[in-house]
């Protein structure tokens, strides 16, 4: 029905054009609407709008199919007008009051936003843009909750519940990793300065998170980022960017000290600053003559390991 009446708005229809006969057949439907038979108000405009394709008589058929339940229809029209060169401020309001209620914010916003691009002062189009602002947010923290959930679940689920190897799962088991949360709050480094935990099984587990787009040390990052970010200041009083942006390699150290800072990617004196004597303790063959040397060396530029408040 919605095609068939906007073939006959665009003139396909072999009806006439009666201008004369179009403005009877509206003030009909007027008095119609006026007596509460809307129907005939409706079949009266169907009328007009075959005998002139006046945008007038093509909105208030709109309007009036919209309050008569005939959504699908209204909405064909209401697009149809909104396609013309300079679609009236009305029809983008009531098509983006559909589109809304349709759920679809973004054409609901377009409309309101081509409104206000010619008429930034529109009262009804400024207030109505931030009800379906609100209706966007609301979707969005909804689809992020969802997301979020379905995140945590994930992130519960027991490693016992992946194909690892007997020594790998043990290996989990004993550094009291639990879950897939747990695992990802893990580094390379710290896996492998655990006794017993080889290559091998690093492959394995690399392996299993990479097939689920996830990887060693993500769960992490973020804690990482905001520490840098907070003791950042501190160290620039310690000692100049310059300084701190230096690559370890100064601090001459011996091979097994430049070993444990690869294992822990650190690669300026500023990443080393913000490291504890603990997360460096343990570090595989890392030793107290190893920790010893490097607070020495890093006296040398006025700086000191990090420190737990």
């Amino acid at each position: 029905m919605a095609h068939d009446v906007l073939d006959t708005m665009i003139g396909s229809s072999s009806q006439a054009a009666d201008p004369a006969a179009a403005k009877i057949h509206f003030q009909t439907a007027l008095q119609a609407v006026g007596d509460g038979q809307r129907d005939v108000a409706i079949d009266e405009l169907r009328k007009a709008a075959q005998f002139d394709n006046d945008p007038k008589y093509q909105f208030r058929l709109a309007y009036e199919l919209d309050l008569g339940g005939e959504e699908s229809e209204s909405l064909a029209i209401y697009e149809h007008l909104a396609r013309q060169e300079q679609p009236h401020v009305n029809v983008l309001l009531n098509l983006a009051v559909m589109y809304e209620d349709r759920g679809d914010v973004a054409q609901a916003e377009k409309c309101l936003r081509q409104v206000l691009d010619t008429n930034p002062n529109n009262a009804r189009a400024r207030l109505f843009m931030k009800d379906v602002q609100a209706s966007r947010d609301m979707y969005y923290d909804e689809e992020h909750a969802r997301d979020m959930a379905k995140r945590n679940a994930l992130m519960d689920t027991p490693v016992t519940d992946f194909e690892l190897s007997v020594r790998a799962r043990n290996c989990l088991k004993k550094m009291q990793i639990r879950t897939l949360g747990d695992l990802l709050k893990v580094t390379e480094a710290e896996l492998l300065s655990y006794k017993n935990f080889g290559e091998t099984s690093l492959i394995e587990i690399k392996s299993m998170l990479a097939q689920k787009g996830l990887r060693l040390g993500q769960g992490v990052e973020g804690q990482y980022n905001r520490v840098r970010s907070d003791i950042y200041d501190q160290l620039k009083a310690q000692a100049p960017e310059s300084v701190l942006n230096k690559p370890i390699s100064v601090l001459d150290l011996s091979v097994r000290a430049r070993k444990a800072l690869q294992l822990l990617n650190i690669q300026t004196l500023g990443d080393l600053a913000m490291r504890t004597e603990a997360e460096l303790m343990g570090v595989k063959n890392f030793g107290a003559t190893s920790l010893v040397e490097i607070r020495e060396k890093m006296t040398n530029y006025n700086l000191t390991l990090r420190t737990l408040d």
